[in-house]
């Protein structure tokens, strides 16, 4: 049922989501993958799935590498961004592995071909992995340097037929400001994908959103370290920040 900001949220949540991990909450706030960390965020998309939600994963790989920063300390950026992309794998791999051992069959699916450990990221391939109930995990970005993972969520989100983009934070959602900084920034319930990128409010890659813009596919920006957020969002719940674009029907 589409609601008057031209999206599909409801009551009865979403079909398809897309959900977007930050790497650097896979690694505890350090370098590698924290296992407790890695356990929770795959029981709960397990609960996701055994509730007849089709769910595709993107994660970040900023644990490991963060391309931009190690080409500012002299690395090339074209090798710095494989670098960034191969520990996007990693990250994959160990959520795979955890989804498993919640009784999940799960896929994982790269733009750079390895075929020891993962499938190469064919489009009609993951969709038919979703309908029969698998999470598929979208690994080593859009293949291409310069782009981000958030980019990567958005396009294999449009390719995919997803609903929406799950944007897992470690923040509860879109502010006027940096809340670190600023103790009067405000949390949006709402806002348009425009007004993110003319404010230029630092939530994710302005291509990203310029993408989910043009296309019309919403955006959720959400608290991940919040236990059952991830359900919440699926469920069409009012949680974070839904980023739309609205349309006018008179």
């Amino acid at each position: 049922m589409n609601g008057e900001d031209g999206t599909v949220r409801s009551k009865r949540g979403y079909r398809r989501v897309l959900l977007k991990l930050g790497g650097e909450m896979f690694g505890g706030g350090s370098v590698g993958v924290d296992p407790d960390v890695v356990h929770s965020v795959a029981a709960q998309i397990a609960d996701v799935v055994r509730n007849g939600v089709q769910v595709a994963v993107v994660i970040g790989g900023g644990n490991f590498f963060r391309g931009a920063e190690l080409s500012q300390r002299g690395l090339d950026r074209d090798r710095a961004d494989y670098m960034a992309m191969l520990g996007t794998v990693m990250n994959s791999l160990a959520l795979q592995d955890f989804l498993e051992k919640e009784g999940v069959p799960t896929r994982v699916q790269t733009a750079i071909t390895m075929g020891q450990v993962a499938e190469p990221y064919i489009p009609r391939r993951a969709e038919r992995h979703l309908e029969k109930g698998r999470v598929v995990i979208f690994g080593a970005g859009t293949g291409m340097p310069y782009f981000s993972t958030d980019t990567a969520a958005a396009q294999r989100a449009l390719e995919i037929g997803c609903d929406v983009v799950l944007m897992a934070k470690a923040v509860d959602g879109v502010y006027s400001a940096d809340p670190r900084t600023d103790p009067g920034a405000k949390l949006f319930d709402e806002i348009a994908h425009r007004d993110v990128l003319e404010r230029g409010l630092k939530v994710a890659d302005a291509t990203a959103f310029s993408l989910c813009m043009d296309n019309n596919m919403p955006i959720i920006v959400f608290n991940l370290l919040t236990e059952g957020n991830i359900a919440r969002a699926v469920n069409g719940e009012r949680i974070g920040t839904l980023v739309s674009t609205p349309t006018h029907l008179e």
